[in-house]
């Protein structure tokens, strides 16, 4: 029972690790187009957890190998993500300054997104409302929702109130441009401050592997109890639990430090 109810839990995190990524379009989560790969790979992830539920001492093992590698999977995705974040906020700030140059170079409004567009493809759907008589506050609002994009809440804003107001929506946008790229500073700040606490994360869920290979150095056979002894897989289990959590929880903290910088 014990085999089955691991073989089990082996095939749920192949499945898991075979789900395609979702990427995001007008502030909308998208999957890929084509046939899911996690189908596909269905088969061949039940026939390996029944394969492991008839050779249950390599059972533990593999599923402490898989887990491992959607944590670490996990993390890597979310470090992605905050680049991608940056990125974006980065963006942001060159579109006000595009909008401002076109703008005062002569170019409506809507011409200045259009052309705007052409270097971000992401604001695109504003662009088209623009030139189509639409909502463009509404739109931008809309694609505020990606990561990293949220200050175009502003532009919306300053947008909506330049169309009410009569405005000139050039110089709103050159003074978002300069707050924007304050906050981006003292972003840029609070990240350097934080590396050195996420560099001390990592070292130390480096350093028991630093351990085993300087164990296994002197013949006391480390491995061979965590892979070999149930002591040793729970100690090892417990090991990989502690220091997934650890790196998570450090991350999740400069997150939220990111977030209200």
């Amino acid at each position: 029972m014990t085999a089955l109810l691991v073989a089990a839990g082996a095939t749920a995190l192949a499945v898991v690790l075979a789900l395609p990524a979702t990427r995001r379009g007008s502030g909308l989560l998208v999957r890929p187009s084509g046939r899911p790969r996690s189908r596909a790979l269905l088969v061949p992830a039940s026939v390996g957890g029944a394969g492991l539920a008839l050779v249950p001492g390599i059972a533990v093992p593999a599923v402490l190998a898989a887990a491992t590698g959607y944590g670490v999977l996990r993390l890597v995705r979310a470090r992605r993500a905050d680049r991608d974040a940056t990125a974006t906020r980065g963006r942001v700030v060159e579109l006000c300054e595009v909008l401002r140059a076109e703008l005062a170079a002569g170019q409506t409004a809507g011409r200045a997104l259009e052309l705007a567009a052409v270097e971000w493809p992401l604001v695109a759907p504003a662009a088209r409302a623009a030139t189509s008589g639409g909502d463009v506050a509404a739109a931008l609002r809309e694609l505020a929702a990606v990561p990293g994009a949220a200050a175009l809440r502003v532009v919306a804003a300053a947008w909506q109130v330049a169309h009410r107001t009569g405005h000139g929506l050039a110089d709103v946008l050159g003074r978002v441009a300069v707050d924007l790229r304050a906050a981006e500073q003292t972003r840029r700040i609070v990240a350097g401050e934080l590396a050195s606490a996420r560099a001390t994360a990592r070292l130390l869920a480096a350093l028991p592997l630093v351990a085993l290979a300087m164990g296994g150095g002197t013949g006391a056979a480390p491995w061979q109890f965590l892979l070999g002894q149930p002591a040793g897989l729970a100690c090892l289990a417990g090991g990989l639990a502690l220091g997934y959590a650890g790196l998570a929880w450090v991350e999740a903290l400069a997150r939220d430090v990111d977030r209200l910088s």
